[in-house]
């Protein structure tokens, strides 16, 4: 079967405003001279609130962002439109089309959602004006940025996919689902398997839940690194759930089955969360060197607009890299029922079981790989490298030791992530086993997310004494 699109066509044509030539150098120069306009206009406004420390507050945070998804939103289609014009051509290909057509619905959204927060800010400015300062936290107003965006990803999501399936009505890829093989299939082993990942899962959830509830419930606790503890907690408790869930529901219902969309599904989010584990944990690592390495600066430079913005672009990077891989697959032409030794459709796993030239698929997932992968943890590396070095300038013991106990809990996690991470590719590489792989799987997948609740808790007595104020015991 040939790879790409079996719709049945390979682009669109984008009819513009008028045919008449002469009309054509108006058009262009009228919606350049806009373009201009919005893009510098925003991008003056954006520097303004960035560099001016007066304009730091939540009219103005809302306001860049703002900004920020209005060029976002212009440039989604303008400058195709001006491209068409200056070539005259009216094409628009059906991979361009797709994404036009997410990032639009995505930042018309993001808009919408923004100007609605505006306006409650307005409402607590005006009718709570003694209040203000204490309803429109730092924290509060960065999670509802967040929350906007992530609002938005999943509306645009939705509707991209529902056109999708338009276009899809039969599932040209010649299959309608996959098979997840699992670990095995004695039914004996079967059941050990479903107690053990039960009992891990809910581990998990409950742990990281505890963790952002301590966090969220004790002031003396709303930092920067706890802030960021509480996104790594949340991120988990997602990314565990990508996979675990379903790979229960199989093991309950003795099926091994999951359809090509919610393999697709999946796919993509395991890719979003396991991308923002990656960032936040390289956010967490800078925190802690501005934390040892300047200490009488911290509160300035990690100051909340930072904080927000830093967590914002790590789910920012990762959506639009699952978005990218995950289109890429949808490319892909599935000649036969594909059984995927694995307990969740990891993406090179789904890969290497197409059977239409898979080279564009591998180059971008390298790619994504050296650069979403690599770039963090040589961040995470120098920001220790530094931190290292500073420690053993530090005279006395006990400098020492209450330095580097501030990065132990964070340097535990970083070691577990990406040495389980390594061990699944390395092993992977070496035994060309995929059963391997996806027993190794597990590491970075389940236990990393489960026991992450557990090593910031047992060292840190701050999360020890809000886990007991918000549990009742004190």
């Amino acid at each position: 079967m040939d790879p790409g699109n079996d719709t049945g066509i390979s682009e669109f044509l984008l009819m513009r405003f008028s045919e008449k030539p002469e009309l054509q150098p108006l058009i262009f120069g009228l919606f350049l001279s806009m373009y201009l306009i919005t893009v510098f206009g925003n991008l003056l406004l954006i520097l303004v609130v960035s560099s001016d420390s007066h304009l730091h507050t939540p009219m103005y945070f809302f306001l860049a962002n703002l900004s920020f998804a209005d060029i976002c939103f212009t440039s989604t289609t303008i400058p195709k439109m001006l491209w068409n014009i200056q070539t005259q051509s009216k094409v628009i290909t059906y991979d361009g089309c797709i994404s036009q057509m997410y990032f639009f619905t995505l930042f018309a959204g993001l808009d919408l959602f923004l100007l609605t927060l505006m306006a409650y800010d307005r409402f607590v400015a005006i009718c709570h004006p003694l209040h203000y300062m204490v309803i429109m936290n730092p924290r509060l107003c960065g999670l509802l940025a967040l929350v906007c965006w992530i609002l938005s990803v999943l509306h645009s999501l939705l509707h991209t996919s529902m056109v999708l399936r338009l276009l899809f009505p039969d599932n040209d890829t010649g299959i309608s689902k996959f098979l997840l093989l699992g670990f095995s299939e004695d039914p004996e082993v079967q059941s050990l398997i479903f107690a053990l990942f039960l009992s891990m899962y809910l581990i998990t959830v409950c742990g990281n839940l505890l963790i952002i509830m301590a966090i969220s419930s004790d002031s003396h606790l709303h930092t920067p690194m706890y802030f960021f503890l509480a996104n790594l907690s949340f991120v988990d408790i997602c990314f565990t759930s990508t996979t675990v869930p379903k790979m229960l529901w199989n093991i309950q219902t003795q099926r091994k089955v999951i359809t090509y969309a919610g393999c697709i599904t999946q796919m993509y989010f395991f890719i979003i969360f396991g991308d923002c584990d990656d960032f936040l944990l390289t956010v967490m690592a800078y925190d802690r060197f501005v934390a040892i390495c300047q200490p009488l600066h911290y509160t300035v430079i990690m100051n909340s607009w930072l904080c927000g913005l830093l967590v914002l672009v790590s789910w920012v990077i990762s959506v639009l890299n699952s978005l990218l891989q995950s289109l890429m697959v949808l490319h892909l032409s599935f000649c036969s029922e594909v059984e995927i030794p694995h307990f969740f459709c990891e993406i090179n796993q789904v890969i290497g079981h197409a059977c239409s030239d898979t080279f564009l698929n591998d180059m971008l997932m390298t790619f994504g790989i050296v650069l979403l992968g690599g770039a963090p943890l040589a961040g995470i590396l120098y920001s220790y490298s530094k931190i290292v070095s500073f420690i053993h300038k530090i005279s006395s013991a006990q400098g020492k030791y209450k330095a580097f106990s501030t990065c132990a809990s964070h340097l535990s996690v970083v070691s577990l992530f990406y040495c389980t991470v390594l061990g699944v590719y390395l092993s992977s590489a070496a035994t060309q086993s995929s059963h391997t792989s996806a027993v190794a799987s597990v590491m970075y997948t389940v236990v990393t997310p489960m026991l992450n609740p557990f090593i910031y808790s047992l060292r840190n007595t701050d999360i020890k004494r809000a886990l007991k104020r918000s549990l009742g015991f004190q």
